[in-house]
């Protein structure tokens, strides 16, 4: 136990900075058993480390464990929680749990056999916590972190802060908001650098290498947590990769799912796996007709990247209403996912307008000059408008949907 204490203690020492994601204020510290699953590079370590120097600062009654560490893969969880407990510890923070074999059920046998005892653990969004050989879903509550918002990037890169609203408040009160963000600022400009640069907090640690880095962070994910937990074959990753390159250099794509099929090699069924996984895994969103309903074997009528910075980092050629899109749905669907209950906003395509958001609202996106003719007669309706720093009426500026959370 002496050695591994010794190898994460050491992560301690480093800096890891005084500004928080939005996550951190929403979750339950007190909770005994707390999950926090998120795409990788969105910032799932440096909360938990916030959360230890913050509460326990260089207490020994909490210990931060890296799942990844090869001398901690030969312990035993439970014994080590036991052993840990004996010595005055408290709280376990786990990180990467999906690289220890069988986790769940070593944290389901540490919540019921060690009374009072806590952990944090963080674990890949592909993890299907109700699949898991041992059933912790009534034992922990789990978080969803996603990548920085718009209104977090103004925050990490400019200091600037403002408080997330809901797209009731946005679309009622979006001509004094958006006259609040964009009062003597270059709010048009700070746009286009965060869908460029900006959906991931490491854009602070090296701007210059920061495609790169997402390069490092999409093979990662394909390579290493999507073979791990859906057991896919080191064979087959050049093909997914291919299938993501093919989604990105003709997003938004309109799938032609046999098409698609052969030039992949990959067979239909298996391709509909591979599609949810990779939206599991947020790489991608999928987006399907009204009505149609939600079913994993449903051929979606839309593909996305996940986010814009992914576009950039993927393709050669940037299309400027595709990265709108990518954008308005990201925002809008991460934007309900931040509760323990699932509550990912429904975001479907609308037959007048782009999208129908909850079954009710309909929003047409594009550019400074998107009239709303489309949408003309229709009371629920709004443009959400590119390059423009206020709007009127119906007409909201698209940047200000990145202050959804």
């Amino acid at each position: 136990m002496e050695h591994i204490i010794f190898d994460e203690q050491n992560r301690l020492t480093g800096r890891v900075g005084s500004q928080k994601r939005y996550l951190y204020q929403l979750i339950d510290w007190d909770l005994r058993c707390i999950g926090i699953l998120g795409a990788r590079g969105t910032g799932k370590t440096t909360i938990m480390l916030q959360r230890l120097k913050e509460v326990y600062g260089g207490s020994d009654k909490a210990l931060y464990l890296s799942a990844d560490n090869p001398r901690f893969q030969a312990f035993n969880l439970l014994e080590f929680a036991r052993e840990f407990k004996q010595q005055g510890g408290e709280i376990l923070f786990i990180d990467e749990v999906h690289k220890y074999p069988d986790w769940s059920v070593h944290v389901k046998a540490i919540y019921d056999s060690i009374p009072g005892f806590k952990i944090v653990f963080s674990g890949s969004s592909l993890l299907q916590i109700s699949q898991q050989k041992a059933d912790i879903s009534r034992r922990a509550v789990i978080y969803n972190l996603h990548g920085l918002s718009f209104r977090e990037y103004l925050y990490f890169s400019e200091a600037r802060v403002f408080q997330a609203v809901s797209l009731a408040e946005l679309i009622a009160d979006h001509l004094a908001l958006a006259a609040e963000v964009a009062d003597g600022s270059t709010i048009l400009k700070s746009f286009r650098s965060y869908l460029k640069s900006g959906y991931y907090p490491f854009f602070l640690e090296e701007p210059e290498v920061y495609i790169f880095k997402l390069r490092e962070v999409i093979n990662h994910i394909i390579e290493v947590d999507l073979s791990l937990i859906h057991h896919i074959d080191s064979r087959r990753i050049a093909r997914i990769k291919k299938l993501i390159y093919l989604l990105a250099t003709s997003l938004p794509l309109v799938p032609n799912m046999a098409k698609l099929a052969q030039a992949t090699e990959i067979s239909r069924p298996t391709l509909y796996n591979y599609l949810e996984h990779l939206q599991e895994a947020r790489l991608l969103n999928l987006v399907h007709s009204q009505g149609r309903g939600y079913s994993k074997l449903a051929k979606p009528e839309k593909i996305y990247l996940e986010n814009s910075n992914l576009m950039y980092a993927v393709s050669d050629q940037v299309h400027v209403g595709t990265l709108r899109e990518i954008f308005f749905v990201s925002q809008i669907k991460n934007a309900m996912n931040l509760q323990p209950a699932f509550l990912e906003n429904s975001v479907e395509l609308s037959p007048r307008g782009d999208f129908l958001v909850n079954s009710e609202l309909v929003f047409e996106v594009g550019g400074r000059n998107k009239t709303t003719r489309q949408i003309a007669g229709m009371d629920n309706a709004y443009i959400a408008a590119d390059d423009i720093e206020n709007g009127f009426g119906k007409k909201i500026p698209l940047w200000l949907f990145g202050f959804l959370y």
